[in-house]
């Protein structure tokens, strides 16, 4: 029997979305060398292209990013088999983000395509129930083809007690969500956090120390650092480049190192992972690496492993990442997959 935790699943672009993939694919993980060994398709099911784990459950969830959004829930094997345990409509388009409440009770689903945020009760299994809120977003942005409506991105939970934050590409703004967990409704949080108009704010990174985060910009390609109090207000202590390169750089995911020394960038469209240290006020760059492919979508830690995976590339590449400098390095060759967009170690 597999040990799960050397089990990563990545999920990807099915037909359905001009990809290329089936569905999700289990691959086995070797703790020493990093080293990737695709296992096939575990879940026939369509882009699924975020997933995540319940926090004590073995259950994996996925969003189905279509017109019609779904939700799909899996229990896994110990072998990382996927057994379907239902899904269910996310109330908008294209879902590309999902989170679970830390206490493991209610599955949170950003909607993109509907600008709005959904909330499923879970049973003590895992299960999703009938959806219990959808709370949409309303207003616009500068740019006309990305921000001619809203477009929730991700949604983050407070590890702790404080609210959810909702973070919105198309208006400029991170929501404060309180979750009622007796209805599964959420309390807005006012005021809503306005970026710098332009942005399109896309994902955001908390540190460990509960008291700071990160957002990157994915139309202006900005990294914006920000205090976090308790009460989940955020307060801007200023904007640095997501990358040095020239070109057309479209910040994806960004990730906070476990030890909270260093901060991690995926930037599209000139294929980098760029590396900030975070002792000062503001992220300072260490280094940029080529990712071997142009268009780094999403990335994961694995122990001192990192691994991007790479949607336009069909590849999910493997760094060893030095633990005193933060840099990644590359180890092995490209490992193929066909459009991958998120890795869940």
């Amino acid at each position: 029997m597999t040990d799960q935790g050397t089990i990563v699943h990545i999920g990807g672009y099915t037909a359905h979305s001009g990809g290329r993939g089936e569905g999700i694919v289990a691959a086995r993980r070797d703790p020493e060398t990093g080293a990737l060994t695709p296992l096939g398709t575990v879940a026939v099911t369509p882009s699924p292209s975020f997933l995540v784990r319940h926090p004590d459950r073995p259950v994996l969830y996925a969003v189905n990013e279509l017109s019609e959004g779904e939700v799909s829930a899996f229990r896994v094997g110990p072998d990382g088999d996927l057994d379907p345990l239902g899904t269910r409509p996310t109330g908008g388009a294209e879902p590309c983000h999902l989170a679970v409440a830390p206490d493991g009770r209610h599955l949170f689903v950003a909607n993109y395509g509907g600008g709005s945020v959904a909330v499923f009760p879970l049973d003590p299994d895992g299960v999703p129930g009938e959806r219990s809120d959808l709370v949409r977003h309303e207003g616009r942005g500068p740019d006309p083809q990305r921000q001619e409506h809203a477009h929730t991105h991700m949604v983050s939970p407070d590890p702790g007690a404080g609210p959810l934050l909702a973070v919105d590409l198309g208006t400029d703004s991170v929501y404060r969500y309180d979750l009622d967990a007796d209805s599964g409704r959420l309390v807005p949080r006012a005021p809503r956090v306005r970026t710098v108009a332009g942005t399109g704010p896309r994902h955001l990174a908390r540190h460990p120390d509960g008291r700071r985060a990160w957002l990157v910009g994915e139309l202006d390609g900005t990294v914006t650092a920000y205090e976090l109090t308790g009460d989940g207000a955020l307060h801007q202590r200023g904007r640095v480049p997501a990358s040095e390169r020239t070109g057309h750089v479209q910040p994806s995911e960004v990730t906070v190192g476990a030890d909270g020394r260093f901060l991690y960038v995926g930037n599209r469209g000139v294929g980098t992972v760029a590396v900030f240290a975070l002792a000062g006020e503001l992220p300072e760059l260490v280094d940029e690496v080529a990712t071997g492919g142009e268009w780094p979508r999403h990335f994961a830690f694995a122990g001192e492993h990192l691994y991007v995976a790479d949607e336009r590339a069909d590849q999910v590449r493997v760094f060893r990442v030095d633990r005193v400098t933060g840099v990644p390095t590359p180890v092995g060759e490209p490992v193929p997959l066909p459009s991958p967009t998120c890795v869940l170690p």
